[in-house]
């Protein structure tokens, strides 16, 4: 070999060394209708999370971090673009009903044109482009719920080099399904058609368990999930990488490994069974059931955190975790035993599906060793949007223009950081709501499609769950959200999120 050529060979290995050692591989948790209590790190007393616990210890605890929305599809949008829901194109889950039957259960199985929601438009920039563009490997493991199998709108097209798990959220109303997606393939499962609705059999004793047989399959999704998202590290571990890996859990239904499901029932002891009357599938210990499907989120992530240190990359990953909204109401859930938004309220309409701390207050925890001191707790206030640019900083990628988010990268690394001056949501269901954050105040403007314009003004420092409006005695703070309201919303492009009282 020549001189020349060894100088060259030596310049090129000693270049792809430094190219990923100097950008660090991001792994970002996303649990599904988690509440912002609902883990031992933010004041859980019922449900064992420890895995988690142990992230928030050795890296950074957020207090004041916010989902997109206070419902799936739109809070995973702006995460993915950094917009708020002002300017954002997905505002409120969109099942794209136009198509046909698309809540026919079984026949959106078989039938790839009814599954799936609303596709994002062409040309949409995503946390998955930005990173490839900087020679990331991507992968989004979990759930999708922005664009239908047949779209341009699908995890491959949308810069992810890899795909596995439900396309559609409604096919994630089992976690046992007949079928995920890879890629751009489906992937038949070894389980039978279970359509969620369906009840325990008539006549059948609820405090059996095997009234409850039907309901647990041969293959968990969950399950099949982690291994891939496992198997995707492996295989990219000489390069950096970006997992996406958006669990369905907590969201019911209620299924959950039997090992955790007897271990919450022996804790618990006996309950009154779920029968399905809000939905999704019956339970004979829905509380024991709701703390498993946690327990196991949180042993996933101690499975993630694990194959790092395995893998001897763990030193130089940056793992976030949050969740996309507060805590649900439906399907046999039960936020109020498990005060699962506290110390916010947790019943419906306080949590799931509404503007109120405890539907868009998540936890959310940052840890990356050696960058991230251990222990720390930040009050910076954050939310969603700011996910996109802060990955920007951290990988070197060039930050997209016309975005909402502010990068906390500075926050992460105990530095000075710049606060936002408001965050601002709307949200087109649940009678159309909006609201902003501006330091310690809170507005809220509720049941906008019945006519009210009305805003309600807390303070969160004194106040934080919203109990007492305060708008009359500060009517200049009232003045200035309301000029934070009519400047941030831009009118919805999609017909299903326009909101006439607000000019559309």
């Amino acid at each position: 070999m020549t001189k020349s050529l060894f100088s060259i060979l030596t310049v090129l290995v000693f270049s792809m060394h430094s190219y990923s050692a100097d950008k660090p591989n991001i792994v970002y948790i996303l649990a599904d209708d988690l509440g912002y209590g609902e883990l031992g790190c933010y004041g859980q007393e019922k449900i064992e999370t420890p895995n988690i616990d142990a992230l928030a210890a050795g890296g950074l605890r957020f207090t004041q971090h916010y989902s997109g929305s206070p419902v799936c599809a739109p809070s995973r949008c702006m995460l993915l673009t950094g917009k708020h829901p002002g300017h954002a194109y997905i505002r409120g889950n969109d099942e794209w009903k136009e198509r046909g039957d698309t809540w026919n259960f079984a026949a959106a199985v078989d039938d790839p044109n009814l599954e799936g929601q609303r596709p994002l438009p062409q040309g949409t920039t995503t946390i998955g482009s930005v990173l490839q563009s900087v020679g990331y490997k991507t992968a989004l493991v979990g759930k999708w719920g922005l664009g239908a199998p047949l779209t341009d709108s699908i995890p491959t097209k949308k810069g992810f080099d890899f795909f596995y798990g439900y396309n559609c959220q409604r096919q994630a109303h089992t976690l046992f399904p007949k079928h995920l997606w890879r890629n751009e393939e489906k992937h038949w499962l070894d389980n039978e058609l279970v359509v969620p609705g369906t009840k325990i059999p008539e006549g059948a004793d609820p405090n059996d368990p095997a009234s409850y047989a039907k309901f647990e399959l041969s293959e968990f999704a969950p399950e099949l999930m982690l291994n891939e998202a496992l198997e995707f590290v492996r295989s990219n571990k000489n390069e950096p990488f970006f997992l996406y890996f958006a669990s369905p859990l907590s969201h019911v239904p209620l299924q959950a490994p039997k090992k955790w499901v007897e271990h919450y029932q022996e804790k618990f002891g006996p309950e009154e069974p779920y029968l399905g009357d809000k939905g999704y599938f019956p339970h004979r210990t829905p509380r024991a059931a709701y703390a498993a499907m946690v327990s196991y989120l949180d042993e996933q992530v101690g499975d993630i955190v694990k194959e790092l240190k395995v893998l001897g990359l763990y030193d130089n990953t940056l793992i976030m975790f949050s969740s996309d909204n507060g805590p649900t109401y439906n399907g046999g859930s039960d936020s109020a035993y498990f005060a699962s938004a506290e110390p916010f309220k947790s019943e419906y309409g306080w949590a799931k599906g509404f503007s109120t701390e405890g539907g868009i207050r998540v936890p959310m925890i940052a840890s990356w060793k050696g960058k991230i001191e251990k222990g720390r707790t930040t009050q910076h206030v954050s939310a969603f949007w700011d996910v996109l640019p802060t990955l920007c900083s951290v990988s070197g990628a060039k930050t997209p223009r016309n975005i909402d988010g502010l990068s906390f990268l500075p926050t992460l690394l105990g530095k000075e950081q710049k606060p936002h001056g408001f965050l601002y949501w709307e949200f087109p269901s649940y009678e159309g709501q909006q609201a902003v954050r501006m330091g310690d105040w809170k507005a809220l403007r509720k049941k906008i499609f019945k006519g009210n314009m009305t805003l309600e003004l807390y303070n969160l420092k004194t106040d934080p769950r919203e109990q007492n409006d305060v708008a009359k005695q500060y009517p200049e703070v009232v003045a200035t959200i309301e000029t934070i309201m009519k400047r941030e919303h831009e009118p919805a492009v999609l017909e299903r999120f326009k909101m006439k009282e607000l000019g559309d």
